[in-house]
């Protein structure tokens, strides 16, 4: 059953379609998987690994009686521990919340399951998704396949290391900042910030959320994995007011659709640190676009710098959310989270309006860009991955970071405008690590953006090589 671990999600549906492998069987290498690969990578954090068996069997007497059983049919899913899966804890990686129980399923868990995926457990994530790095004092530190002594990434870092250590096929991610982008480059993934509203939100303790830069979205090892995911879970929902009506296509038919002679503008840098290797194995991915055909301009227009905007915008909804349990549980929460997100009560509304301020100097920056391109492509992380119980990386190159943000850059300026964007692996580093493009489209182009990403899949597949564990 090796063999299977690093198939791509949409062959392994296949197969089971095609009763060239039972759906139960493929259940039974995965819960085995799990069993040689966490003690080492400790991606799972939570297993219902008899009921998944039970729910894979059920589905092969479906497949026995030529029932359509949906474009997932019998992939074991792993949910990532910031959202609801039914009858599995949902504790957000986070030690008050260790007994809260999941009555029902979120939005994209439940219509994951309807196009026929099956639930096997939820994956780690550090508390409520705070950091590039997954560890959190309830589970402990998640480990990258490719080198057990860095992080995975975070903050869909147990997602990212059962996609590139063959664990499961399909996993859930959500990124507020980054938090499936940079685990996605840290592991070699594909991973895809949607559009925001593009898949419908549950409400975390039952709060309407205001901040609109948090999005979920796929990790997974082929392009083409990820349309078909894209095409379960998109859509309006009632539960969620923002959430975007369904885009009217299918993703996995438009995926070999990329319009030809593209304009594309390629920024190396920001302006800011991007370590020698990264920067080298980015330039490289870049010039494949022109390969392929494509209008490829490098620019270097000053961006502007979000990250103290970001950071407030964010904090703000967590604490919102949370204060009532920071007052009875204060010391069961991580230190480093505590002193993030209490800083929330120190921003005041004219803290607020200088970041939205900048936040809309961000959008007219990307206005910019896009009245002259279809694509933008830059790093998704300026550095490889770190080591696996942190902290970020405070210099590149022997240099000082201005701040700690520095290590992130590129992802979260497009959680506050809203741009999809996706990580591509670019190429492996000196040290043997992944490293990312991003591939930044206009607001709900999440269709180009795929399309772009398959084009450059193509032309330097990656699929054929994933770490040993």
């Amino acid at each position: 059953m090796s063999e299977l671990y690093w198939k791509p999600a949409h062959e392994l549906a296949a197969m089971i379609r095609n009763r060239d492998i039972k759906a139960s069987e493929l259940m039974e290498a995965t819960i085995r998987r799990i069993e040689q690969t966490n003690p080492k990578l400790n991606a799972f954090v939570a297993l219902r690994a008899d009921d998944a068996l039970a729910d894979a069997r059920a589905l092969d007497a479906r497949i026995a009686r030529r029932e359509d059983v949906g474009p997932l049919a019998g992939l074991p899913l792993g949910v990532k521990d910031l959202e609801d899966a039914a009858g599995l804890v949902t504790t957000f990686g986070c030690k008050p919340f260790k007994n809260n129980l999941a009555k029902s399923d979120s939005i994209q868990v439940e219509r994951l399951k309807a196009a026929g995926a099956i639930v096997i457990g939820k994956t780690n994530a550090p508390e409520w998704g705070y950091t590039a790095h997954t560890k959190n004092l309830l589970f402990g530190v998640t480990r990258n396949p490719w080198n057990l002594e860095r992080t995975p990434g975070g903050s869909s870092g147990g997602s990212s290391a059962a996609i590139s250590g063959g664990v499961v096929p399909i996993v859930t991610g959500s990124d507020g900042g980054g938090s499936v982008r940079i685990p996605a480059c840290f592991t070699g993934c594909f991973g895809l910030k949607t559009s925001y509203g593009r898949i419908p939100h549950n409400m975390a303790l039952g709060m309407q959320q205001w901040n609109d830069t948090s999005v979920h979205g796929p990790i997974t090892r082929t392009v083409r994995d990820a349309a078909i995911f894209m095409d379960a879970v998109v859509g309006y929902h009632p539960h969620d007011q923002d959430s975007l009506p369904h885009p009217g296509i299918s993703y996995l038919a438009t995926l070999d659709q990329l319009p030809k002679k593209l304009r594309i503008a390629f920024h190396p840098d920001f302006g800011q640190l991007v370590q020698r290797d990264v920067a080298r194995e980015i330039q490289k991915a870049a010039a494949v676009f022109k390969d392929l055909g494509h209008d490829v301009t490098t620019i270097d227009d000053p961006v502007p710098d979000t990250g103290r905007a970001w950071m407030q915008v964010g904090a703000t909804q967590g604490y919102a959310s949370q204060y009532e349990y920071f007052e009875k549980y204060h010391d069961d929460f991580g230190r480093a989270y505590i002193a993030g997100t209490e800083g929330a009560t120190r921003v005041t509304w004219k803290h607020y309006g200088a970041a939205y301020r900048r936040r809309h100097e961000f959008n007219q920056w990307c206005q910019r860009v896009f009245e002259r391109f279809d694509l933008l492509l830059c790093p998704v992380l300026p550095i490889e991955a770190f080591p696996a119980k942190g902290p970020m990386p405070t210099e590149i190159n022997g240099q000082p970071l201005k701040d700690a943000l520095g290590a992130v850059v590129f992802t979260y300026p497009f959680n506050l405008s809203g741009h999809p964007g996706a990580s591509v692996r670019a190429g492996l580093t000196d040290a043997g690590l992944p490293c990312g493009l991003q591939i930044v489209a206009e607001r709900h182009r999440d269709d180009l953006v795929l399309q772009a990403s398959h084009a450059y899949e193509q032309a330097r597949p990656w699929n054929n090589k994933w770490p040993n564990i």
